[in-house]
């Protein structure tokens, strides 16, 4: 998030000076590396709790199409830069990879039906395949078919268009960029608090982690991008627009193969359903992953628990962060989220067997010496005031922007990094009006092209031709040879 709004304001202000303070030894290393996220470019392409089914077993696309809609803004995006030189090799941070939803028992079956029946009337969702048919989709994923119960009821959809997006390799291309031209880059350098001035500028306070003192530097804007360490940060702004909010840390953690054997035989992003009461975060899925050139397979994600609100925080970042402001929400969440309890507490019980079962669940041939578990990152759920609740656990990003437009922060998960195009424009369009109005939304029309329509999914045409462009940029299809004339 934080190096993407960095590259669009140097893109439309050159002229402004840019000062970025990253905690850790180099940038990328907490949310936004790879071997933290799944790598998901999300587009409600598998995601099922995109689509929710009501209590009366009616569905709605209406959410799916707004995340998928945003990721095209990510796509056009990226492919500018692609052109431009900003970003380098196409390869070298997205590659295609189907996006497939897969679900087992009858009625699982007949909603994964209905919903591709809605789905692939959209012109964003035109390429999605369903089969029921065990040959169709052994072809599609053979792992997810192999030794499995010839009488067991499944079924699944496939989207070619789906991809692998390695964020951290994004944030870092987009970093060097803003330092190539004129942005100064401090690693290891903690913000400790931020101050506001009587001008209502900002003094950013900071501490070098090596132990070499404070420093002090004032800025008239500041974004708060540091993943699950923003809370705290946006806390001790004193913002009213902060008042009630909370975070609920998470750990993620995956299975993860590189066994060349068994990466050659699946190549997509499969996602299942999560449990009866499991929340959205606990959505199993198989995955593909490519870091560097190399392949292998992810599945989770699993949960622990942690206090830490970063990978390498601290223990006292939870509790660190209770005011009297946010304590009722959060003991409200706390009193009524037992779904989200009981599942991390069977998280934290679960033995090795007990997880290597789930993942065959969706790989009935998976041997537990072809996997290791890693340790994700730090997912710090938004808790916040509700009129009505008291206090609700949102699984999802928000925003938090001051209301003079000199401050703005980010909370939350996923789908964060693959709609940081669409998040970030919308920071600037809230903190910097007039300019937004008067020249940026028209140099950012000329790179992004859906932000003059307001979408693509309601021009079929639009839609198809803009999917084939970004296709043809990024490498996500092969380019066609022009075809030989004869003498």
């Amino acid at each position: 998030m934080s190096a993407t709004l960095g590259t669009l304001i140097k893109q439309v202000q050159p002229d402004w000076t840019m000062q970025i303070f990253e905690a850790r030894e180099s940038v990328a290393i907490e949310s936004s590396n790879a071997w933290n996220n799944a790598g998901t470019g999300h587009a409600a392409l598998c995601e099922l709790n995109y689509m929710p089914e009501g209590k009366d077993g009616s569905l709605s696309a209406a959410k799916a199409i707004d995340i998928n809609e945003q990721f095209q803004l990510s796509r056009q995006w990226w492919s500018a830069l692609v052109q431009q030189g900003i970003l380098g090799e196409p390869s070298s941070f997205i590659n295609p990879t189907p996006h497939m939803t897969f679900v087992r028992g009858e009625a699982n079956v007949d909603y994964l039906r209905r919903r591709y029946e809605i789905l692939k009337q959209e012109p964003l969702f035109s390429d999605m395949e369903f089969s029921d048919d065990p040959e169709q989709i052994a072809e599609w994923a053979p792992l997810l078919v192999d030794r499995r119960a010839k009488d067991e009821v499944f079924a699944a959809t496939r989207s070619e268009s789906g991809t692998d997006v390695d964020f951290g390799s994004v944030t870092r291309q987009l970093i060097s960029h803003l330092v190539d031209h004129g942005a100064t880059l401090h690693l290891g350098t903690e913000v400790t608090k931020l101050k506001r001035r009587a001008d209502g500028t900002w003094d950013v306070v900071t501490r070098n982690r090596a132990g070499y003192g404070k420093s002090t530097v004032n800025a008239k804007f500041v974004f708060v991008g540091g993943g699950g360490g923003a809370l705290q940060l946006l806390q001790s702004s004193k913002i009213p627009e902060i008042k009630g909010f909370g975070g609920f840390p998470i750990s993620g953690k995956f299975l993860k193969t590189s066994n060349p054997e068994i990466v050659a035989q699946h190549r997509a992003k499969v996602y299942g359903k999560a449990a009866v009461g499991a929340p959205p975060m606990s959505v199993p899925h198989l995955d593909t992953r490519i870091v560097d050139g190399q392949e292998s397979l992810l599945f989770g994600p699993y949960a622990g628990f942690s206090p830490n609100f970063l990978k390498k925080g601290s223990w006292w970042d939870l509790p660190g962060s209770i005011r009297l402001h946010n304590l009722g929400p959060m003991l409200k969440v706390g009193l009524t989220q037992w779904s989200l309890e009981k599942y991390l507490l069977g998280e934290l019980m679960a033995s090795r067997e007990q997880q290597m079962q789930t993942l065959r669940e969706y790989m009935p041939t998976a041997r537990t010496s072809d996997w290791e578990m890693i340790t994700a990152g730090q997912r710090v759920q938004v808790m916040k005031k509700d009129p009505e609740k008291g206090g609700i656990l949102q699984f999802g990003t928000e925003v938090i922007t001051g209301a003079d437009g000199s401050i703005a922060g980010l909370l939350g998960a996923s789908p964060g990094a693959s709609t940081a195009v669409h998040a970030m424009l919308g920071v600037l369009r809230k903190c910097f009006p007039e300019q937004f109005a008067s020249s940026w939304e028209s140099a950012f029309t000329a790179q992004i092209p859906a932000l003059a329509t307001g979408g693509l999914n309601g021009d079929p045409e639009a839609a198809a031709a803009s999917l084939a462009e970004t296709s043809r940029v990024l490498g996500l299809i092969p380019s066609e040879e022009p075809a030989a004339l004869e003498a």
